[in-house]
């Protein structure tokens, strides 16, 4: 892949120097995480705090069969409207047969950044343990991501609609430590509290920067959780109400795999009149800036 790969000259040139960079997801701004126009303004609203922090931020996806690492106008058009997920396991697919647009999701980008020399990634809300997987094995190639790429993820937890509690389990299984940023609380996404205590809590970036550096498995990334801020975040009973409905609904479609999650998210949409899209900009914009704080810090080490 290294072969293959395309960084930005913006974002090379930011590595070259030893300044801070955040790399961002490109399926949170495609057809596949919010629709438009709201992921366009994720993208500049992301985009926006990440420069005004004092980082580079870097965007990835598959364009035209090249992994890429900072994306140009018009690849940022092809992503707005993409409708191609691509996983870690995909990546080489993707550049094989040429796609024009891949959209990335967490594992991808997390490889993406590892390649490209990027320390800090930005999403939303990551994939994890879904619920019913001891039926049907289904677990998010994201965990097995944050084990393998030495990079420190900055989410608001996993999505509200897996099952959380076996989430932290397999992130404690595989090495993966799990750090709340200001908060003692595993986020749900939509709701600042899951309920399940974070193992650690960290007051600031340096902290967080400094755990990356001491990890002791080499190739083992760190998770930063961010709760939502407290004005954007939907009620925990509205959003369970709602999570319950788009699950029912997607078992009933016969919905599995990488197709759940943007399933359920736009029947949550559905299902909570719009309220969900607000806070997904908030927090994914929220996100952003802590992994800016990270990235400078570890810019200074």
């Amino acid at each position: 892949m290294t072969d293959a790969l395309v960084v930005s000259e913006p974002v090379a040139a930011a590595l070259r120097e030893g300044r801070p960079v955040v790399a961002l997801e490109s399926t949170i701004f495609s057809n596949l995480g919010l629709p438009a126009p709201a992921n366009a303004e994720a993208l500049a609203r992301c985009t926006a705090v990440i420069e005004r922090g004092g980082a580079v931020p870097a965007v990835t996806a598959v364009i035209d069969g090249r992994p890429t690492v900072g994306l140009d106008a018009r690849a940022e058009e092809l992503m707005l409207t993409g409708s191609r997920k691509v996983a870690e396991r995909d990546v080489a697919v993707a550049v094989a047969q040429g796609w024009q647009a891949g959209m990335t999701t967490v594992s991808a980008s997390v490889a993406l950044a590892h390649a490209a020399g990027i320390e800090v990634f930005a999403t939303g809300g990551i994939g994890g343990v879904h619920r019913g997987a001891e039926l049907t094995g289904d677990v998010s190639a994201d965990l097995d991501a944050l084990a393998s790429h030495p990079v420190v993820t900055v989410c608001a937890g996993a999505k509200a609609f897996l099952d959380l509690p076996r989430t932290l389990e397999h992130l404690e299984a595989t090495g993966v430590p799990v750090l709340g940023w200001r908060h003692d609380w595993f986020p749900a996404f939509y709701s600042r509290s899951s309920g399940l205590r974070v193992p650690h809590r960290v007051e600031d970036a340096a902290v967080a920067a400094a755990v990356l550096r001491n990890r002791v498995r080499e190739d083992t990334g760190v998770l930063v959780t961010v709760p939502i801020p407290e004005a954007d975040e939907i009620p925990a009973a509205e959003i369970e109400a709602a999570l319950q409905t788009a699950l029912d609904a997607s078992a009933a479609a016969g919905v599995t795999g990488p197709a759940i999650t943007p399933y359920v998210l736009a029947r949550i949409e559905q299902e909570t009149t719009g309220n969900s899209i607000p806070a997904n900009l908030a927090l994914a914009e929220n996100n952003a800036a802590v992994a800016t704080e990270i990235a400078v810090a570890l810019a200074r080490t």
